[in-house]
């Protein structure tokens, strides 16, 4: 039973990507020698719908090389598992979370913006903006978490003092957005696909949202980095699992019907709507738009000033970043 359902799904999956004209690998792929290796590791987090171009890419991989793709289940964050030096080859996140695994000297190297979006402040009523944030409770479920410290952020971009300004309310055990509901906190940062729930049950109201208000609008949420031995060791390996995803990022866009049912269809998520919605909102396309340099000198000076990193910007981008392998693919996919 269980080799016919994974059948099932690697069939669905390649008739999906047939059905973009995207299985076969083109030219440039087969000029190219093999990778240097066969296996290749990604995070999978459930309903983790942002992440849908690195999900729904196993069998772009397969055509690039890879016999043995591996979507891997941890604890924790994905960067604390390349911290431990376990687990995955490549790891999809923000950019605050590779930005500070640079700074403690994790051997970490970011390839690539992926897209904008994600995540949405929600409030209830006498909240119209982060500046309203002062004096109310912000439900994060731990501190130091991707909400946490995109908040604080957000508060110290528009003056506020996060740390005196802002009641942190701190719940491992009972989601933010249970709280939320619950109306035991007035205000939460809400990550794919939190948002399409939010909106389709009603509940509060969007203060900020990443796809569309700036400037946070304009730098990517997503990157994706890979581990420096993997980027070092295995070049052609990296450009061709880079490819993967992102000609999986152009499916993500071109056809997001598609791509919701098989993120449902792969267990990756259980509501085909709410990732439908997350996939039409959020800008997969801006990989070929934004710089990937940018995002990381932007956020890299937020952290800097707030004391989040030592490391400057200049020294995260020297000491953590190999852009040759999207600049290249930039000229190859322009099409």
């Amino acid at each position: 039973m269980q080799t016919m359902q994974s059948r099932r799904r690697f069939l669905a999956g390649l008739s999906l990507a047939s059905a973009a004209g995207l299985v076969g690998a083109p030219k440039s792929v087969r000029a190219e020698p093999p990778p240097e290796t066969t296996t290749v590791r990604l995070p999978n987090f459930f309903r983790a719908d942002c992440q849908a171009a690195e999900y729904i890419a196993e069998e772009l991989l397969r055509a690039e090389g890879f016999t043995d793709v591996r979507y891997v289940e941890g604890d924790g964050d994905s960067s604390e598992w390349i911290a431990r030096g376990e687990l995955v080859d490549f790891d999809f996140n923000i950019p605050l979370a590779h930005i500070a695994s640079i700074d403690a000297g994790v051997p970490l190297t970011v390839v690539a913006g992926m897209h904008s979006g994600c995540f949405e402040l929600f409030a209830h009523d006498g909240i119209h903006g982060v500046t309203d944030l002062k004096g109310k409770r912000v439900g994060v479920d731990r501190f130091t978490s991707h909400p946490h410290i995109l908040v604080t952020l957000m508060a110290a971009y528009v003056g506020l003092d996060p740390d005196r300004d802002i009641r942190w309310v701190v719940s491992p055990d009972i989601t933010p957005m249970q709280l939320f509901i619950d109306r035991k906190i007035d205000a939460f940062l809400a990550a794919a696909p939190e948002p399409a729930e939010l909106h389709a049950r009603k509940i509060g109201h969007s203060v900020l949202n990443t796809t569309v208000d700036q400037p946070w609008s304009q730098y990517y949420c997503c990157m994706l980095a890979g581990t420096a031995d993997y980027v070092h060791s295995y070049p052609i390996a990296t450009k061709r699992v880079l490819r993967a995803i992102l000609r999986s990022a152009d499916l993500c866009v071109s056809n997001p019907e598609s791509v919701a049912q098989q993120l449902v269809n792969k267990g990756f998520t259980d509501r085909y709507d709410y990732a439908l919605t997350t996939l039409t909102n959020i800008r997969y396309d801006r990989w070929r738009e934004f710089d990937p340099e940018d995002t990381l000198r932007f956020y890299a000076l937020r952290m800097h000033e707030t004391g989040m990193i030592k490391s400057n910007p200049q020294k995260i981008i020297a000491d953590g970043t190999d852009w040759h392998f999207l600049d290249e693919l930039k000229r190859e996919l322009k099409t």
